[in-house]
C-alpha cells in the first residue's frame, strides 16, 4: 500500500509555511489524538527548526483516554509542550494559553526590558489533512472564522484570524509528505479519513483495520456488530465479509457487499461509534 498523494497545493502550502514563519511567534501543530506519531508530518520539523511549538493531540475526545495520558507524558519527556482536546466541546482548549505564554515567557521578558509594549500573540497552526485544524480554529475564535469538513482538504488558503483580541492566527492549509515511507503510518492515517479514500482500496484498507481492532479492541468490536462468534482467528476480511452479512450488505445471488460493508466500517470508526480507540502508542 505504498501511496504517494502530493497534490499542487500541498507543495505551495509546504513553501506558505516555510516563507511566512519569520511572521509568527509561536507554531501550533496539530496531531490526532488516535495517531499522534502517524500524523504527524516529518517535513515540519525541519521547517519549523528552533520557532516555539505546542503540540495539541486534537480528537481526544474518540481517543482511548488511557493512550492519551501516555502520549502527554511521552511529549513531557521530549520537553515538548503538549495538551489534549476536543475541539467540538472546546474540553481542554483553555490549557492553550497557560503553553504559549510558558513557550514565549523568554521572548515577553525581553520585550518588557526593552519597553517594548505587548501586541497580539501571533500564531501559525500547522497539521495534515483531517485533524481538526479548522475546527480548533473555530473553537479558539468562537465563531465559524474557518471552514470545516470531514474530510481532507477542506482549507485551501492561508488565511489571518483575529483572536479574542490576543492572538492573531495563521491557518494553513493542510500538508501531507510527497511519499509515504511508512506504510503502517499511512494506513493508520487513511483509517481517519486523512487520505481521500477515491485512491484507496477501501477493501484492502478495512481489512487491515478490522485485524487491529481485533487484536487490541475485541470487545468493542463484537459489541458494535453483535459478534458473537470467535473472532480470534478470523482475517480481517472474514471479519468484512461477516460484518457486511449481520448489516445486510448483500447483493443478488445473496454474495456480500464487502465494498459497502467496508465503508460502512470505515464510516463507523471515524465516527467513533465503535468507540473510543487509539491506532498507536508510544
Amino acid at each position: 500500500m505504498e501511496l504517494q498523494w502530493f497534490p499542487g497545493h500541498m507543495a505551495k502550502t509546504r513553501r506558505m509555511i516555510a516563507e511566512n514563519l519569520k511572521l509568527v511567534d509561536v507554531v501550533v501543530e496539530l496531531v490526532d489524538a488516535r495517531l499522534p506519531l502517524s500524523s504527524r508530518n516529518p517535513e515540519i520539523d525541519a521547517i519549523v527548526g528552533a520557532k516555539p511549538r505546542i503540540v495539541v493531540l486534537n480528537k481526544a475526545d474518540i481517543a482511548d483516554a488511557s493512550a492519551n495520558a501516555l502520549w502527554l507524558k511521552y511529549f513531557a519527556e521530549l520537553k515538548i509542550p503538549a495538551i489534549a482536546v476536543d475541539s467540538n466541546s472546546g474540553k481542554g482548549i483553555n490549557r492553550l494559553d497557560g503553553e504559549i505564554n510558558k513557550a514565549l515567557a523568554e521572548k515577553f521578558e525581553k520585550d518588557r526590558k526593552r519597553g517594548i509594549r505587548s501586541n497580539n500573540v501571533r500564531m501559525m497552526v500547522v497539521g495534515i489533512p483531517n485533524v481538526g485544524k479548522s475546527s480548533f480554529i473555530n473553537r479558539l475564535s468562537g465563531r465559524s472564522a474557518a471552514a470545516t469538513g470531514d474530510r481532507p482538504g477542506v482549507t485551501k488558503a492561508k488565511q489571518w484570524i483575529r483572536i479574542q483580541r490576543k492572538y492573531d492566527l495563521l491557518d494553513t492549509p493542510g500538508i501531507l509528505w510527497p511519499k509515504f515511507e511508512d506504510e503502517a503510518a499511512a494506513r493508520r492515517i487513511a483509517y481517519t479519513g486523512g487520505i481521500k479514500d477515491e485512491i484507496i482500496d477501501v477493501e484492502e484498507l478495512c481489512s487491515n483495520l478490522l485485524e487491529f481492532l481485533r487484536d487490541n479492541y475485541r470487545d468493542n468490536l463484537a459489541e458494535r456488530y453483535k459478534l458473537t462468534e470467535d473472532i480470534s482467528l478470523l482475517s480481517g476480511y472474514d471479519l468484512l465479509a461477516l460484518i457486511g452479512k449481520k448489516r445486510g450488505c448483500i447483493v443478488s445471488g445473496g454474495e456480500t457487499d464487502t465494498f459497502r460493508a467496508a465503508n460502512l466500517v470505515l464510516d463507523d470508526f471515524r465516527s467513533a461509534r465503535i468507540g473510543k480507540i487509539t491506532l498507536e502508542l508510544p
